[in-house]
């Protein structure tokens, strides 16, 4: 598979707008929401006929991609040569946002070294996304019960980085407007320690797209927001992991702080 954004960086090219479609709709999002429904249609008709590989989910992310870009999203995209150094998995741990993370991630790592994530249990249970997901077999925690939590990812998420997988995981277990070092947890490190594997760290800020008060993953648009990814080098996790684990928040929160995100503590 071929990389979509081949290079260490991509920028959003300034003259690429918004679409005819999007701009009919003003500054509301239900054409976006629309056009998110039906990208994630047609990768369920795609799980049912039973051609949904990795392939298939990297293009559906990048289809999203190109629709947030489409709807006036500014994507800043950094350390991409990060994700492709060395062929042996990885824990990628990111701070979370919004929902279009999730969306954006696979197309940025899946053309390069095959991956899943630590989601929660109950979007496996989503009649459309949840069987779209789970064909990707990632590790799902429910949240309530931490201890079962803890070692379902240190089981699951050992088998799967032992067969070259890598993973996601969003150690603030929920999304955060507001990044708090000391709400992000240590589980990618333990994991990473207890497999023998690198941890990478990544940055996002996309409040682009906000969470909704209501319905939480159809919030509104701010198109005025630009879109930031980073990744940041690859962290070797020795002893009890606790330095790497620090490395990888310090990279967050400065990213973050740089971008004019809020930061507690900073």
């Amino acid at each position: 598979m071929n990389p979509y954004f081949p290079g260490d960086m991509y920028e959003t090219p300034a003259e690429r707008g918004r679409d005819w479609l999007d701009r009919l709709g003003g500054n509301g999002r239900f054409f976006y929401y629309l056009r998110f429904a039906a990208i994630i249609f047609q990768a369920r008709w795609q799980v049912a006929r039973g051609v949904y590989d990795q392939a298939a989910w990297a293009h559906t992310s990048y289809r999203l991609f190109r629709l947030a870009e489409r709807s006036g999203g500014h994507f800043h995209i950094s350390g991409l040569r990060h994700v492709a150094a060395g062929d042996e998995p990885v824990v990628i741990v990111s701070n979370h946002m919004s929902l279009l993370e999730n969306a954006v991630t696979p197309c940025l790592v899946a053309p390069v070294r095959p991956v899943t994530f630590v989601l929660k249990a109950s979007l496996l249970r989503y009649p459309i996304f949840g069987p779209m997901v789970a064909s990707q077999r990632p590790v799902p925690v429910d949240r309530e019960h931490p201890r079962a939590d803890f070692e379902r990812v240190m089981s699951q998420g050992t088998q799967l980085l032992a067969e070259g997988v890598s993973l996601v995981i969003y150690p603030e277990g929920t999304r955060r407007r507001v990044f708090t070092p000391e709400a992000f947890n240590s589980l990618g490190a333990k994991l990473a320690r207890k497999a023998g594997v690198r941890l990478l760290p990544l940055a996002v800020r996309t409040d682009f797209v906000e969470n909704g008060r209501y319905l939480r993953d159809f919030g509104p648009l701010h198109r005025d927001r630009p879109i930031y990814l980073a990744f940041g080098e690859p962290i070797d996790v020795a002893g009890n992991g606790r330095a790497a684990h620090q490395a990888a928040v310090d990279f967050i929160a400065g990213r973050l702080a740089a971008w004019g995100a809020p930061v507690v503590g900073r």
